[in-house]
């Protein structure tokens, strides 16, 4: 996969059919999507390009928004990479574009900077200034244009038939739910960081944590909690099982929000290195003891569930 940056495309793209949208997570929807336009795309001697921006655009139009993202552009980036889209054209998402409607959108940027013919839009995406128009819009200004525009059917998964969106994704990652979640990615969810000093509670308790600190503060924190992790630590390029506690520590009237994991067998420093916490399981929600010898026996209990879900 070429990925473009606009601001630096020189002239015009060859003709291609693109699909665009914002692909947080590119979950098993956004790859039913891409597969089937891929497979279109290349079926008309096309090239497959993916549109996306470099930023949420609810951070510029309104500037109190704080992301919550399932991936950061580099993540997104390296998934998209995964499929068989030819091209990845990041937008920068600002001020000018915001105001663009979907007609000039589409006239200027779509057809004149990327020459796209076919235009695959997911079942529920919108564009344009305000998000006004409707798909038959867009299929108007897309004749005028010279752009064939069609859309995909959502993608259902699990009992229910539940569409897999990346708003349905984060609900699911913000109420714990990390093995759902991953069944609708297609992998599982995962956050890195640096691992810096915290409160030495846990080596006090004979459960010696590693406090994280992420790297992107626009990546969503799950639900507070226990959780089965496994844990890759770059420098060494190893991983290791363990057990993660996402809460503000209330047995020890902690106030701030912690991330603190626990790596079975290890006992190397891992100040100052860049770790990723992959989560697999939710054990239980974080509860506050009556006192540090409760708090114990629970965490060992938590240690023996972790290991039989690791199989050790």
């Amino acid at each position: 996969m070429k990925t473009i940056y606009l601001n630096n495309l020189k002239g015009q793209l060859a003709p291609c059919a693109a699909t665009i949208g914002f692909f947080d997570g590119v979950h098993l929807g956004h790859q039913y999507l891409i597969g089937k336009f891929v497979a279109e795309a290349h079926s008309r001697q096309l090239e497959a390009t993916v549109i996306t921006f470099d930023r949420h655009p609810r951070q510029v139009l309104n500037t109190d928004y704080r992301p919550q993202m399932i991936n950061t552009l580099d993540e997104k980036l390296a998934l998209l990479s995964n499929t068989k889209v030819d091209n990845c054209v990041v937008l920068p998402f600002n001020v000018e574009m915001a105001s663009l409607y979907a007609r000039d959108f589409m006239q200027t940027v779509l057809r004149g900077r990327l020459n796209v013919r076919l235009l695959a839009m997911g079942y529920d995406n919108r564009f344009g200034h305000n998000r006004n128009e409707s798909f038959d819009d867009y299929v108007a200004y897309g004749r005028e244009l010279g752009m064939e525009v069609v859309r995909n059917d959502a993608y259902s998964i699990g009992i229910g038939q539940v569409n897999v969106s990346s708003s349905v994704i984060r609900s699911l990652l913000t109420e714990g739910e990390v093995a759902m979640a991953a069944r609708c990615l297609s992998y599982p969810y995962a956050i890195s960081g640096e691992v810096v000093h915290g409160h030495n509670i846990g080596t006090g308790i004979g459960f010696p944590t590693a406090n994280i600190q992420p790297a992107d503060n626009g990546k969503l924190i799950p639900a507070n909690g226990v959780y089965a992790v496994q844990v890759i630590i770059h420098e060494e390029g190893t991983v290791w099982n363990g057990m993660m506690n996402i809460g503000n520590r209330p047995t020890f009237d902690g106030r701030s929000t912690a991330l603190e994991v626990h790596l079975f067998e290890y006992n190397a420093d891992l100040y100052g290195k860049l770790i990723t916490v992959v989560f697999v399981e939710r054990l239980r929600e974080e509860r506050r003891f009556r006192n540090t010898g409760e708090l114990i026996n629970q965490l060992k209990r938590d240690e023996i569930e972790v290991k039989k879900i690791f199989s050790l």
